[in-house]
Protein backbone atom coordinates (compact mmCIF):
# COMPACT_ATOMS: atom_id res chain seq x y z
CA UNK A 1 0.00 0.00 0.00
CA UNK A 2 1.14 3.56 -0.73
CA UNK A 3 2.23 4.99 2.64
CA UNK A 4 0.87 8.37 1.54
CA UNK A 5 -2.63 6.87 1.65
CA UNK A 6 -2.18 5.73 5.25
CA UNK A 7 -0.71 9.07 6.30
CA UNK A 8 -3.54 10.98 4.65
CA UNK A 9 -6.11 8.76 6.34
CA UNK A 10 -4.49 9.36 9.74
CA UNK A 11 -4.39 13.12 9.21
CA UNK A 12 -8.11 13.23 8.33
CA UNK A 13 -8.86 11.08 11.39
CA UNK A 14 -6.78 13.43 13.59
CA UNK A 15 -8.23 16.70 12.28
CA UNK A 16 -11.76 15.48 11.56
CA UNK A 17 -11.68 17.48 8.35
CA UNK A 18 -10.60 16.95 4.74
CA UNK A 19 -9.87 20.69 4.47
CA UNK A 20 -7.70 20.82 7.61
CA UNK A 21 -5.89 17.63 6.61
CA UNK A 22 -5.06 19.15 3.21
CA UNK A 23 -3.79 22.33 4.87
CA UNK A 24 -1.56 20.47 7.33
CA UNK A 25 -0.15 18.18 4.62
CA UNK A 26 0.30 21.07 2.18
CA UNK A 27 -1.71 19.34 -0.56
CA UNK A 28 -5.04 20.11 -2.21
CA UNK A 29 -8.36 18.99 -0.79
CA UNK A 30 -9.05 17.11 -4.02
CA UNK A 31 -5.85 15.09 -3.45
CA UNK A 32 -7.00 14.21 0.06
CA UNK A 33 -10.43 13.17 -1.25
CA UNK A 34 -8.85 11.08 -4.02
CA UNK A 35 -6.57 9.25 -1.58
CA UNK A 36 -9.40 8.45 0.83
CA UNK A 37 -11.57 7.26 -2.08
CA UNK A 38 -8.69 5.04 -3.21
CA UNK A 39 -8.54 3.48 0.24
CA UNK A 40 -12.30 3.00 0.40
CA UNK A 41 -12.23 1.32 -3.03
CA UNK A 42 -9.51 -1.04 -1.80
CA UNK A 43 -11.49 -2.06 1.29
CA UNK A 44 -14.93 -1.80 -0.25
CA UNK A 45 -16.06 0.11 2.85
CA UNK A 46 -16.60 3.75 3.75
CA UNK A 47 -13.92 4.88 6.20
CA UNK A 48 -15.46 8.26 7.06
CA UNK A 49 -18.94 9.66 7.51
CA UNK A 50 -18.90 13.07 5.79
CA UNK A 51 -21.08 15.94 6.94
CA UNK A 52 -21.07 19.72 7.12
CA UNK A 53 -19.36 19.40 10.49
CA UNK A 54 -16.44 17.43 9.08
CA UNK A 55 -15.48 13.76 8.85
CA UNK A 56 -15.92 11.06 11.50
CA UNK A 57 -14.52 7.56 11.42
CA UNK A 58 -16.92 4.76 10.58
CA UNK A 59 -16.58 1.37 12.28
CA UNK A 60 -14.44 0.24 9.36
CA UNK A 61 -12.35 3.40 9.71
CA UNK A 62 -11.78 2.73 13.40
CA UNK A 63 -10.64 -0.79 12.54
CA UNK A 64 -8.21 0.48 9.91
CA UNK A 65 -6.80 3.23 12.11
CA UNK A 66 -4.60 0.91 14.19
CA UNK A 67 -3.30 -0.78 11.05
CA UNK A 68 -2.57 2.57 9.41
CA UNK A 69 -0.54 3.59 12.46
CA UNK A 70 1.38 0.31 12.27
CA UNK A 71 2.06 0.77 8.55
CA UNK A 72 3.47 4.26 9.07
CA UNK A 73 5.60 3.17 12.04
CA UNK A 74 7.03 0.20 10.13
CA UNK A 75 7.87 2.46 7.16
CA UNK A 76 9.54 5.05 9.41
CA UNK A 77 11.52 2.29 11.13
CA UNK A 78 12.66 0.93 7.76
CA UNK A 79 13.75 4.39 6.62
CA UNK A 80 15.72 4.87 9.85
CA UNK A 81 17.50 1.51 9.67
CA UNK A 82 18.36 1.82 5.98
CA UNK A 83 19.59 5.37 6.50
CA UNK A 84 21.87 4.28 9.35
CA UNK A 85 23.22 1.21 7.55
CA UNK A 86 26.04 3.15 5.91
CA UNK A 87 27.43 4.36 9.24
CA UNK A 88 26.67 1.56 11.73
CA UNK A 89 26.73 -2.22 11.66
CA UNK A 90 23.31 -2.55 13.30
CA UNK A 91 20.46 -0.58 14.83
CA UNK A 92 18.72 -1.11 18.18
CA UNK A 93 15.33 0.40 18.94
CA UNK A 94 14.57 0.35 22.67
CA UNK A 95 11.56 1.66 24.56
CA UNK A 96 10.95 1.98 28.27
CA UNK A 97 8.57 3.63 30.66
CA UNK A 98 9.84 7.12 31.47
CA UNK A 99 10.56 6.20 35.09
CA UNK A 100 13.17 3.67 34.06
CA UNK A 101 15.47 5.93 32.04
CA UNK A 102 16.90 8.09 34.81
CA UNK A 103 19.40 6.28 37.01
CA UNK A 104 19.14 3.02 35.06
CA UNK A 105 18.79 2.79 31.27
CA UNK A 106 20.63 6.02 30.47
CA UNK A 107 23.66 4.56 32.28
CA UNK A 108 23.26 1.37 30.26
CA UNK A 109 23.25 3.34 27.00
CA UNK A 110 26.58 4.91 28.03
CA UNK A 111 27.92 1.39 28.58
CA UNK A 112 26.51 0.25 25.22
CA UNK A 113 28.17 3.12 23.35
CA UNK A 114 31.49 2.32 24.99
CA UNK A 115 31.37 -1.46 24.49
CA UNK A 116 29.40 -1.92 21.24
CA UNK A 117 29.97 1.38 19.42
CA UNK A 118 28.95 0.14 15.95
CA UNK A 119 25.28 -0.13 16.99
CA UNK A 120 23.06 2.89 16.40
CA UNK A 121 20.46 3.42 19.15
CA UNK A 122 16.93 4.81 19.01
CA UNK A 123 15.47 5.29 22.51
CA UNK A 124 11.96 6.32 23.47
CA UNK A 125 9.71 6.63 26.52
CA UNK A 126 6.22 5.21 26.18
CA UNK A 127 3.39 3.32 27.86
CA UNK A 128 3.46 -0.46 28.14
CA UNK A 129 0.58 -1.05 25.73
CA UNK A 130 2.21 1.06 23.01
CA UNK A 131 5.55 -0.71 23.44
CA UNK A 132 3.96 -4.16 23.26
CA UNK A 133 2.21 -3.16 20.03
CA UNK A 134 5.48 -1.91 18.57
CA UNK A 135 7.27 -5.12 19.57
CA UNK A 136 4.62 -7.13 17.76
CA UNK A 137 4.91 -4.85 14.72
CA UNK A 138 8.68 -5.20 14.68
CA UNK A 139 9.42 -1.48 15.09
CA UNK A 140 10.81 -2.01 18.60
CA UNK A 141 13.57 -4.51 19.40
CA UNK A 142 13.51 -4.33 23.17
CA UNK A 143 11.23 -2.88 25.85
CA UNK A 144 11.68 -2.39 29.59
CA UNK A 145 8.53 -1.97 31.63
CA UNK A 146 6.50 -2.88 34.69
CA UNK A 147 4.16 -5.92 34.49
CA UNK A 148 4.04 -6.55 30.72
CA UNK A 149 1.55 -9.42 30.71
CA UNK A 150 2.31 -12.25 28.28
CA UNK A 151 2.43 -10.97 24.68
CA UNK A 152 2.65 -13.77 22.07
CA UNK A 153 6.05 -14.59 20.60
CA UNK A 154 7.90 -12.56 23.23
CA UNK A 155 10.39 -13.50 25.93
CA UNK A 156 9.80 -11.81 29.28
CA UNK A 157 12.70 -11.59 31.71
CA UNK A 158 12.58 -10.20 35.24
CA UNK A 159 15.29 -7.62 35.92
CA UNK A 160 14.69 -6.24 39.41
CA UNK A 161 11.99 -5.01 41.77
CA UNK A 162 11.50 -1.26 41.76
CA UNK A 163 10.87 0.08 45.26
CA UNK A 164 9.00 3.36 45.60
CA UNK A 165 9.62 5.05 48.93
CA UNK A 166 8.05 8.07 50.57
CA UNK A 167 10.62 10.82 51.07
CA UNK A 168 10.31 14.30 52.50
CA UNK A 169 12.37 17.46 52.49
CA UNK A 170 10.32 19.01 55.32
CA UNK A 171 12.29 19.95 58.43
CA UNK A 172 9.33 19.27 60.72
CA UNK A 173 8.69 15.67 61.74
CA UNK A 174 4.95 16.26 61.44
CA UNK A 175 3.53 15.60 58.01
CA UNK A 176 0.68 17.55 56.48
CA UNK A 177 -1.53 16.49 53.60
CA UNK A 178 -1.05 19.94 52.06
CA UNK A 179 2.68 19.22 51.68
CA UNK A 180 2.12 16.03 49.73
CA UNK A 181 3.02 15.88 46.02
CA UNK A 182 1.61 13.10 43.86
CA UNK A 183 4.17 12.19 41.19
CA UNK A 184 2.96 10.18 38.22
CA UNK A 185 5.12 7.06 37.97
CA UNK A 186 2.84 5.26 35.55
CA UNK A 187 -0.45 3.34 35.77
CA UNK A 188 0.98 0.49 37.86
CA UNK A 189 2.13 2.80 40.64
CA UNK A 190 -0.99 4.94 40.38
CA UNK A 191 -3.26 1.93 40.91
CA UNK A 192 -1.41 0.77 44.03
CA UNK A 193 -1.19 4.30 45.39
CA UNK A 194 -4.93 4.92 44.90
CA UNK A 195 -5.77 1.67 46.71
CA UNK A 196 -3.50 2.53 49.65
CA UNK A 197 -4.28 6.26 49.87
CA UNK A 198 -7.76 6.93 48.46
CA UNK A 199 -7.79 10.32 50.20
CA UNK A 200 -4.60 11.41 48.39
CA UNK A 201 -5.65 10.80 44.78
CA UNK A 202 -6.26 14.53 44.24
CA UNK A 203 -3.70 16.43 46.33
CA UNK A 204 -2.92 20.12 45.88
CA UNK A 205 0.05 19.33 43.61
CA UNK A 206 0.13 16.66 40.88
CA UNK A 207 3.35 16.33 38.90
CA UNK A 208 3.26 14.41 35.63
CA UNK A 209 7.02 14.80 35.40
CA UNK A 210 8.55 11.64 36.82
CA UNK A 211 12.03 12.26 38.16
CA UNK A 212 11.78 16.03 37.55
CA UNK A 213 9.51 16.08 40.57
CA UNK A 214 12.60 15.41 42.66
CA UNK A 215 13.81 18.93 41.89
CA UNK A 216 10.55 20.24 43.34
CA UNK A 217 11.11 18.40 46.62
CA UNK A 218 14.70 19.59 46.88
CA UNK A 219 13.61 23.20 46.37
CA UNK A 220 10.49 23.10 48.58
CA UNK A 221 9.43 21.49 51.83
CA UNK A 222 7.27 18.68 50.51
CA UNK A 223 6.94 14.90 50.40
CA UNK A 224 6.23 12.33 47.70
CA UNK A 225 7.01 8.86 46.41
CA UNK A 226 10.14 8.20 44.34
CA UNK A 227 12.17 5.16 43.25
CA UNK A 228 14.74 4.39 45.92
CA UNK A 229 17.53 4.31 43.30
CA UNK A 230 16.86 7.99 42.48
CA UNK A 231 16.72 9.32 46.03
CA UNK A 232 19.47 7.24 47.58
CA UNK A 233 22.21 9.93 47.12
CA UNK A 234 19.97 12.59 48.65
CA UNK A 235 19.14 10.32 51.59
CA UNK A 236 22.85 9.77 52.19
CA UNK A 237 23.46 13.53 52.19
CA UNK A 238 20.41 14.01 54.44
CA UNK A 239 18.75 16.38 51.99
CA UNK A 240 15.80 13.98 52.11
CA UNK A 241 14.61 11.51 54.70
CA UNK A 242 12.15 8.62 54.84
CA UNK A 243 9.48 9.22 57.49
CA UNK A 244 9.04 6.58 60.16
CA UNK A 245 6.54 3.81 59.36
CA UNK A 246 6.17 5.06 55.77
CA UNK A 247 4.63 2.55 53.39
CA UNK A 248 6.59 1.36 50.34
CA UNK A 249 5.35 0.11 46.96
CA UNK A 250 7.10 -2.50 44.84
CA UNK A 251 6.74 -2.87 41.06
CA UNK A 252 8.69 -5.65 39.28
CA UNK A 253 10.63 -4.51 36.21
CA UNK A 254 10.93 -6.72 33.13
CA UNK A 255 12.58 -6.58 29.74
CA UNK A 256 10.61 -7.91 26.80
CA UNK A 257 12.09 -8.97 23.47
CA UNK A 258 11.24 -11.31 20.55
CA UNK A 259 11.67 -15.00 21.30
CA UNK A 260 13.14 -15.43 17.81
CA UNK A 261 16.21 -13.24 17.42
CA UNK A 262 19.86 -13.16 16.38
CA UNK A 263 21.27 -14.42 19.68
CA UNK A 264 24.92 -13.79 18.75
CA UNK A 265 24.22 -10.09 18.17
CA UNK A 266 21.51 -9.64 20.79
CA UNK A 267 22.93 -11.49 23.80
CA UNK A 268 25.71 -8.97 24.60
CA UNK A 269 23.08 -6.22 24.62
CA UNK A 270 20.87 -8.18 27.02
CA UNK A 271 23.86 -9.02 29.22
CA UNK A 272 24.59 -5.30 29.53
CA UNK A 273 21.06 -4.61 30.77
CA UNK A 274 21.25 -7.55 33.18
CA UNK A 275 24.43 -6.19 34.71
CA UNK A 276 22.92 -2.70 35.01
CA UNK A 277 19.84 -4.23 36.67
CA UNK A 278 22.02 -6.10 39.16
CA UNK A 279 23.51 -2.82 40.31
CA UNK A 280 20.03 -1.38 40.82
CA UNK A 281 18.84 -4.54 42.56
CA UNK A 282 21.66 -4.44 45.11
CA UNK A 283 20.54 -1.09 46.51
CA UNK A 284 19.88 -1.65 50.19
CA UNK A 285 17.26 0.24 52.21
CA UNK A 286 18.53 3.45 53.72
CA UNK A 287 17.65 4.36 57.32
CA UNK A 288 14.84 6.82 57.96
Amino acid sequence: MDIALARTFLMVAETGSFIDAARKMNITQSTVSARIKNLEDIFGRALFDRSKNGAELTTAGEQFQKHALALVRVWQHAQLEVGLSGHHHDHLSIGAQATLWDGFLLKWIVWLRQNIPDIAISASASLSAVMIQRLLEGTLDLAVMYRPGQPPGMTIEHLFDEEFVLVTSATSRRRHASDYVLVDWGPEFQAEHAAAYPDLTNPAVNLDMGSLGLDFLLANEASGYFPRRLVKPHLARKRLRIPARARTFTCPVYMVYPATRDEEAFEPILDGIREAAKRVGTLTPSPA
